[in-house]
């Protein structure tokens, strides 16, 4: 009879596990913060957090705020997958800053500048993310560069760069460019009447909907398609994928483009709404792009468990400017998220604590049912041998 495996070594189950131990954890420590600033609003305060829009007295604020959430959502979703998908080829992008950067840079010049449709914009990011992960992927594949080093200094070349660009179509007493609506509203990504849903949220788009198909699009490509299994290969072992036929060095300069493409798309689905202005006289990266590996790691390193994973930490990080600034200082909002963003890298630490602690307990559990039958042997065997010889007597 096959012994049914227990539940805690499902893979799923495991991802889902260690991702509430982070949160938890987090949100505990979140809460410590809390306490020793100011003890007697610190429950209030860790729940304020958590309630995030739902602090709205009325549905119609509260569904406007969602929106709000859901808007920066939609970018950080496609950091994380850019992120994820690189990850599963053994590639750690963490050039999607810079990635994200430069499509932020490039569909924002062309719908203030070259004043072109939001279609035209959105594949302009998306093409300026793929050559700047292009970058990375030939240092790493012709050059051996670590794609960590080579994609750090290309997030700040990225960044100053488009900075330069975008001086040209800023206010000129403003460091910020200028509002999309108002200078090219074809350009702004069209809501198919999703604000409705949201009291009139016009910064509910497409891009909500596109960046949950697009997840479902990489999983399918990584799990069901022979390029998904090739690109896999090429991550677990370069030069066992060569002599099996594939080109690796194409494989790792490909995959990096296709995580360039999607952070740069993230950065279209946030700018394209009007959600916010580029501002020209930032010297650091977004977190945008960084916030994508917390939220890949939360979600298990799974395409789909990163939509909810992304969610989440954008929740909290919403949540956390609600605090009263009058009690608490206005970066306490950003410290809890960043503590619950840092845990979630530890996802992967449980899972092997997890396993390790459950094949220890089937070890000794093996041990101790084979020492039980050896001693039922032994008992059955002494029982046997003390039967008198001849049989039964007549």
């Amino acid at each position: 009879m096959k012994r049914k495996e227990s539940i805690f070594k499902n893979a799923g189950f495991q991802s889902i596990l260690a991702a509430v131990i982070c949160v938890v954890i987090g949100i505990f420590v979140g809460y410590l913060v809390l306490l020793a600033i100011n003890p007697a609003g610190a429950s209030e305060g860790i729940v304020t957090i958590m309630k995030n829009y739902f602090n709205y007295p009325t549905k119609p604020a509260a569904m406007k705020y969602l929106g709000n959430t859901l808007v920066k959502t939609a970018p950080l979703l496609l950091c994380a997958l850019s992120i994820n998908f690189c990850y599963k080829v053994g590639l750690f992008n963490i050039g999607a800053a810079g990635q994200y950067v430069v499509g932020a840079g490039a569909c924002l010049y062309a719908a203030l500048a070259l004043k072109l449709p939001w279609i035209v914009c959105l594949v302009l990011a998306v093409l300026a993310g793929a050559i700047w992960g292009m970058f990375v992927g030939f240092l790493k594949a012709y050059g051996n560069v670590n794609e960590v080093i080579s994609g750090i200094m290309l997030n700040w070349i990225g960044l100053y760069s488009v900075n330069m660009l975008l001086a040209k179509v800023k206010e000129p007493t403003s460091p910020y460019t200028f509002n999309l609506a108002a200078t090219n509203a074809a350009a702004v990504l069209p809501t198919l009447g999703m604000e409705k849903y949201f009291s009139n949220n016009r910064y509910v788009t497409i891009a909500i909907p596109l960046s949950v198909i697009i997840a479902v699009v990489i999983w399918v490509i990584l799990t069901k398609t022979k390029f998904g299994y090739e690109l896999q290969a090429t991550g677990f072992n370069k030069d066992a994928s060569k002599y099996a036929g594939m080109n690796e060095k194409r494989n790792i300069i490909l995959t990096l483009m296709i995580g360039g493409a999607l952070a740069g798309m993230g950065a279209a689905l946030l700018y394209l709404t009007g959600f916010e202005q580029w501002s020209t006289t930032q010297s650091s990266v977004p977190a945008m792009g960084f916030n994508g590996i917390a939220a890949t790691f939360l979600g298990g390193l799974h395409p789909i468990g990163t939509v909810f994973a992304s969610y989440f930490i954008q929740h909290i990080t919403s949540g956390g400017a609600y605090l009263d600034k009058a009690i608490y200082p206005s970066q306490i909002s950003d410290l809890i998220s960043a503590i619950i963003i840092y845990l979630c890298g530890f996802v992967l630490f449980f899972k092997f604590m997890l396993n390790r602690r459950i094949d220890a307990g089937a070890e000794k559990k093996a041990q101790a049912e084979k020492l039980r039958a050896e001693k039922a042997a032994e008992g059955k065997t002494e029982t046997e041998t003390g039967k008198p010889e001849g049989g039964d007597a007549v």
